[in-house]
């Protein structure tokens, strides 16, 4: 899938008339591609749909229009869209108690790392997280990570002829999965190819 190009975004003005009837969708299209893992864990697939909203947020909301500024943001979203072979994500882990949160983020050290998809049939695809840089520490992870998840020519056989596909983490304290709701799969499976 191809990348985002300055000339793909729209002006400021532009996009400042457009979001204040197109936001309804976005939301819609962004529930879509979202699925809860447990009650702390949301983990929102990616797109071309979705970062082009964001990039356009940042810099409606950073006022960025000079052509460094949006070449940088998207130099920073481009690598979360999608390829083909891959769902991409962000995961965001979510207390709403501070000190809960601070605790259960040390306790938490390295779950970006065994976050899955179980394709049914075919195994599990492991996340590949914070490429660009590594969000946790020994002490604690991060509430946000940017992962990736693989799939071979057969997983991507199956998802596309309609197998189902789980989402979980095995961390030993946070084990969990779910299963990716029919809706939600069939837009996911869009991002790949045979």
């Amino acid at each position: 899938m191809a990348h985002l190009k300055a000339t793909d975004l729209m002006s400021l003005e532009a996009y400042s008339k457009y979001i204040k009837t197109a936001k309804p969708q976005i939301v819609a299209h962004r529930k879509l591609r979202t699925v809860h893992v447990g009650d702390h864990f949301t983990v929102q697939f990616e797109d071309e749909q979705t970062i082009r909203y964001q990039i356009q947020e940042m810099l409606r909301i950073e006022k960025v229009y000079e052509e460094e500024g949006i070449q940088s943001e998207l130099d920073a979203y481009n690598p979360l869209i999608p390829d083909g072979t891959n769902w991409k994500a962000t995961m965001l882990i979510e207390y709403t108690d501070v000190n809960e949160r601070q605790r259960e983020l040390a306790r938490l050290v390295g779950v970006e790392h065994r976050m899955f998809v179980d394709v049914e049939g075919h195994g599990r695809s492991y996340a590949i997280a914070d490429e660009d840089l590594e969000r946790s520490t020994e002490e604690k992870t991060s509430a946000v990570h940017f992962m990736r998840f693989e799939f071979n020519a057969s997983m991507r056989a199956a998802l596309l002829a309609g197998a189902g596909a789980k989402l979980g983490c095995d961390h030993k304290n946070y084990p969990m999965h779910v299963e990716i709701g029919a809706e939600t799969l069939a837009n996911l499976v869009k991002d790949l190819r045979a």
